[in-house]
């Protein structure tokens, strides 16, 4: 019974898929009122991913990277 339960556990690991990032907006495929806001997402989106690539460069522990991140977006939000 243990080993049925074992197998059962390892095929449902195994047929879930991996969790994926939100796709970058594209604002050419946005209606044209929208299209100021898809920009701005996208500029948001991006300056998201800046931070997060700084994170993995310094090897950030998990638990301290949403506060690593969030420094680094009110850094570039100072700069402007």
């Amino acid at each position: 019974m243990k080993q049925v339960m074992i197998a059962v556990a390892a095929v449902a690991l195994l047929s879930t898929s991996p969790a994926r990032s939100q796709p970058l907006v594209d604002p050419s495929k946005v209606a044209p009122e929208y299209r100021e806001a898809a920009e701005k997402r996208r500029a948001e989106q991006l300056r998201q991913r800046e931070c997060a690539q700084k994170a993995d460069l310094v090897k950030v522990l998990p638990r301290d990277r949403a506060d690593f991140v969030n420094r680094c977006l009110d850094a570039m939000a100072a700069k402007q």
